[in-house]
């Protein structure tokens, strides 16, 4: 039997786009709050000498590069696959995910490095300086969730990014704590302890935003789907016999993508009609629309065809 392909799937793309465009504008605006915020809370902490503050700071950038990273996702994802790109520009969402990654790692480490010192050697801390500029980034945190909290339901880069933002507002408020403790207690030891606090915060969350990258560029399965159960659910269609050479992977941190060798059984009827059947079952089990479906009346051969 020829090799067939289903469907490309950009058909049900098209029901997302509105929703992005929607959502651009309060990513745009939440974007330039933090970043103005986070050249505020740079200059606050070294007026202060809080490391707290530039701990802050730190994982404010997180928002500032995951904001970032979902704008230029919603921009590429505009920009129509071509012949050099068959498959578009929705990795770039990765790619800007390992490099957002790798960079936290650098400026926590230098964070944890530099609290040590301070564990060590305590310094004096301007706790007023401290806590004004943290209580403003508290603010500025509760605007961006505001924005963002409308998108966070339909769209993945703007969930990730309320998530960001979200977590920064937790640190907002340590800082809050330490700045106060330090104003009334004189405990300047606190300072650096909330800085490893929120380093220690920031690190594994990184780690995630790398593995899950990581994951997308080495075309590994996607979160949340299980290619036993993909296989199971598709050798269960009737006119199926058994299914082999099954990949699948997403083009970013959503868009998944199957390709599948099926072979017929000898009672079935129709290859197209059982092909459309397939392809309807993934995309409603599995959420999965790109599929390219290759319908065999014998073993191809060859490989590993598991």
């Amino acid at each position: 039997m020829a090799a067939g392909d289903h469907h490309d799937g950009h058909e049900h793309g098209h029901s997302h786009v509105p929703a992005r465009i929607r959502h651009e504008r309060p990513l745009w605006i939440a974007f330039a709050l933090t970043l103005l915020f986070l050249l505020v809370e740079v200059a606050g902490g070294l007026l202060s000498n809080s490391l707290a503050l530039l701990s802050d700071a730190a994982h404010m950038m997180t928002d500032v590069l995951a904001l970032g990273v979902a704008l230029f996702a919603v921009r590429m994802s505009r920009r129509p696959a071509d012949a050099k790109r068959t498959y578009g520009y929705a990795r770039m969402e990765a790619i800007g995910a390992m490099v957002n990654g790798g960079l936290l790692f650098v400026v926590a480490g230098f964070i944890l490095w530099e609290a040590l010192g301070r564990f060590r050697e305590p310094q004096a801390v301007a706790s007023n300086t401290m806590l004004v500029v943290a209580v403003l980034g508290l603010l500025v945190n509760l605007v961006s969730m505001r924005l963002l909290a409308a998108g966070a339901g339909d769209s993945l880069n703007v969930r990730g990014a309320y998530m960001e933002v979200w977590s920064d507002m937790l640190g907002s408020l340590g800082v809050i704590a330490g700045a106060l403790l330090i104003r009334f207690t004189g405990w300047t030891v606190v300072d650096p302890v909330i800085a490893v606090l929120i380093g220690l915060w920031v690190l594994p969350r990184t780690w995630l935003l790398l593995r899950a990258a990581a994951q997308v560029l080495m075309q590994g399965v996607p979160a949340g789907l299980d290619i036993d159960e993909v296989r199971d659910a598709m050798q269960a269609t009737p006119g199926v016999a058994t299914v082999h050479d099954l990949h699948v992977w997403a083009l970013g941190s959503r868009e998944p993508v199957l390709t599948a060798h099926v072979l017929l059984a000898d009672d079935a009827a129709d290859a197209d009609a059982l092909r459309a059947a397939l392809a309807a079952m993934l995309r409603e089990r599995f959420d999965i629309d790109h599929v390219t479906l290759q319908l065999e009346a014998r073993h191809c051969g060859g490989g590993d065809h598991r």
